[in-house]
C-alpha cells in the first residue's frame, strides 16, 4: 500500500465528506482501478481513520495501556514514556508537513487555533490525552507535539507498592493522611508521579465523603463513588468564555466539598485553595511543582504574592491549613518513588519551613525531625 494510494482514496473521502467506512474505502479502491481482499480494506480502513480522526502514526502508541507521554520532537524524532523513564519509539512521519498537520487537526478537534498567528496550543482532547503543540519556526527542529496520556484505570496502593513508588511503611503513611483528614500537597518535579500517588489517595477516601475535583485538564480519576471534576476552560476564537481555576475553586466550594482537589496548583487560585483549607474544608490537597519539599513553602509564596496576598498572609494561611507535603522523585529518570514526607513548622519571623518526618534513606524511609510532629496530627506514629 504505497502513501500516493492511501493519500488518493484519503482524499475522495473527504471530497465527499465521507467516514472511512470498509464499504467507502472498497469503493473508493475501486475507482483508483484497485480491487484489493478484506485484509488489505480492512488494514486501510484502520490508517485511513487513524489519519482522519486519530492520532495518525501516533495511534497504536495511544492504544498502548502502558504509554504515560509521547513527545515528538519533529518527524523523524518520537519518544515515549511507558513508566520506565523515555526512550525512543520506532514511529516517523513521512515529513515536516505531516506532523505539522497532525498537530492541526488535533488542535481542531476541540476548537482552537494552530498556525502562525497562533503558534502553540495547549489544550485536552475529548480521549482525555492532554495536547501541547509548537510550530516551527518558534520550535527550531520542527513542530513538537506532546501528548500527556491519562491512565485508563486508577492505580490502587498495591499497584504502587508492586510498581515500586511505595514500600509498606510509605503505603501506611499516605492512608494514615487522607484517614486523619489532614491537609496535603504532593510535590515534584515533572514525570514524578504527582497526579498518580494524588488520585491513588483520593481513592481511600471513605465512600460517604463527596470529592469536588479542580483542574485545568482532567487528569484525576479516583476510584471513588462520590467524585464530582470540573475543568477550566479557555477563551474562545472571539477571546470569550474564559474559565479559571479560581472560578472553579470558588464555584466547588459551594457545591457542599467533603474535601476540595485542586489537581495542580500553580497560579492565584492557590489563595482560594488555602482560605478553603482554613475555613471548615478538612482534607483538602493538591500537586505542586517543586524540586524538593523544602522548596514547598518558596513557591506557594510566590504564587500567593502574585495573587496579590502579603509574604505574611501566605506563611499564615500555609501553616494554618496544610499539614503536610508528599515529595516524590524520580532518580535518574528509573521508577518514580516516594521521596519524603515533610510537616511545616512556622518560625519567629512568621515564615514557615519543611521539616522531614520521613525521608528515603535506602530502600526505607528514616525518622526526620519532623517525625514526632507528624505522629501526633496522625494520632498514631506512622
Amino acid at each position: 500500500m504505497t502513501t500516493a494510494l492511501v493519500d488518493r482514496v484519503r482524499s475522495r473521502l473527504v471530497a465527499q465528506r465521507a467516514d472511512a467506512t470498509p464499504g467507502l474505502v472498497a469503493a473508493a479502491l475501486r475507482a483508483e482501478g484497485l480491487v484489493l481482499g478484506d485484509d488489505a480494506v480492512l488494514s486501510l480502513v484502520r490508517e485511513l481513520r487513524d489519519d482522519l480522526v486519530g492520532a495518525g502514526p501516533l495511534e497504536p502508541l495511544l492504544r498502548d495501556a502502558a504509554v504515560t507521554d509521547i513527545l515528538v520532537n519533529g518527524a523523524s524524532d518520537v519518544w515515549v514514556d511507558r513508566g520506565q523513564g523515555l526512550e525512543r519509539s520506532g514511529i516517523r512521519f513521512p515529513g515536516e508537513t505531516d506532523v505539522q498537520r497532525l498537530a492541526q487537526r488535533l488542535a481542531a478537534q476541540v476548537g482552537r487555533r494552530l498556525d502562525q498567528a497562533s503558534p502553540f496550543v495547549d489544550a485536552r482532547l475529548p480521549s482525555g490525552a492532554r495536547l501541547h503543540c509548537v510550530l516551527p519556526p518558534i520550535a527550531v527542529a520542527g513542530t513538537t507535539i506532546s501528548l500527556r496520556v491519562p491512565r485508563r484505570l486508577a492505580f490502587s496502593i498495591d499497584d504502587l507498592i508492586h510498581c515500586g513508588t511505595l514500600d509498606e511503611q510509605g503505603a501506611t503513611v499516605l492512608r494514615a493522611i487522607v484517614a486523619a483528614r489532614l491537609g496535603f500537597l504532593i510535590s515534584g518535579g515533572t514525570g514524578t508521579g504527582k497526579t498518580t500517588v494524588l488520585s491513588t489517595m483520593l481513592g481511600l477516601v471513605p465512600g460517604d465523603e463527596r470529592i469536588v475535583i479542580v483542574e485545568d485538564s482532567t487528569e484525576l480519576m479516583p476510584c471513588h463513588a462520590h467524585a464530582v471534576s470540573l475543568q477550566s476552560r479557555l477563551p474562545n476564537l472571539e477571546g470569550a468564555g474564559t474559565v479559571t481555576l479560581r472560578d472553579l475553586v470558588r464555584q466547588a466550594l459551594r457545591m457542599r466539598p467533603d474535601r476540595v482537589v485542586v489537581g495542580e496548583v500553580r497560579g492565584a487560585e492557590v489563595v482560594d485553595l488555602l482560605t478553603a483549607m482554613n475555613t471548615g474544608h478538612e482534607g483538602g490537597c493538591g500537586t505542586v511543582h517543586a524540586n524538593s519539599a523544602e522548596d514547598v513553602p518558596a513557591r506557594l509564596e510566590a504564587l500567593g504574592l502574585m495573587a496579590g496576598l502579603d509574604r505574611l498572609a501566605v506563611h499564615a494561611l500555609v501553616a494554618a491549613g496544610v499539614d503536610a507535603v508528599v515529595h516524590l522523585d524520580r532518580p535518574g529518570g528509573a521508577t518514580r518513588r516516594l521521596a519524603s514526607v515533610h510537616v511545616l513548622e512556622r518560625g519567629a519571623q512568621g515564615l514557615v519551613r519543611c521539616v522531614p518526618a520521613l525521608v528515603r534513606a535506602g530502600d526505607r524511609l528514616a525518622r526526620g525531625h519532623g517525625h514526632d510532629r507528624l505522629a501526633q496530627r496522625l494520632g498514631a506514629p506512622p
